[in-house]
């Protein structure tokens, strides 16, 4: 049986079980915890609607807003996909990039929910812990991630991604919903001003 999801976005297992393994070797037991989601990264906006469009055709609702001066669109399969021996991924995190350092494009990252025991994973792993991601002044996730080698991730959050932007602005409305009249910008850095690629 063919899984759709895997073609539009690559094997998204294989992917779940490597940082598994990965965060193994460092001492970090992922088991006990929930899935908040994958992400996957896009090298253009063009790209970045394809890749909407499609997966959009086998989920059930998203969320879209500007952060960070793109839009990012959260997808909710319409059957959660099924990682690590039966863990639930409930949903994809789809981002065109803002080229401010080197990412990595297709599976980017994956999102693992610690709940209350997030100050304690902290204070336990932060000898291998990368950093920590400050998202705003209402941000709840601010997770903490390990950036590997080959520019993926794995970012640990006190809530699911979906639970913490509901927090924030409320639960997803019905249906597929896109930001308006966006175009993609001119990003200034040290280099001068750079179009974003499309």
């Amino acid at each position: 049986m063919t899984d759709p999801v895997a073609d539009i976005i690559g094997d998204y297992p294989a992917f779940a079980a490597q940082q598994r393994d990965r965060l193994r070797t460092l001492g970090i037991d992922t088991s006990s915890y929930e899935l908040s989601h994958l992400a996957y990264r896009v090298p253009d906006w063009d790209q970045y609607v394809q890749v909407r469009t499609l997966l959009e055709r086998h989920a059930v609702v998203n969320r879209e807003n500007v952060w960070n001066g793109r839009p990012i669109s959260l997808i909710v399969p319409a059957e959660p996909l099924e990682v690590l021996d039966g863990k639930a991924v409930p949903l994809i995190e789809l981002i065109p990039p803002v080229h401010q350092r080197t990412y990595k494009m297709g599976l980017e990252h994956l999102g693992i929910v610690v709940g209350d025991d997030f100050d304690a994973f902290i204070e336990a792993h932060k000898p291998v812990l990368t950093g920590q991601e400050f998202q705003g002044p209402d941000s709840t996730p601010d997770p903490v991630y390990i950036l590997f080698k080959d520019f993926t991730n794995v970012k640990f959050y006190r809530l699911s991604l979906r639970a913490s932007v509901e927090l924030l602005e409320g639960p997803f409305v019905d249906g597929f919903h896109h930001v308006d009249d966006w175009v993609p910008q001119r990003l200034v850095t040290a280099t001068g001003p750079n179009p974003l690629p499309r």
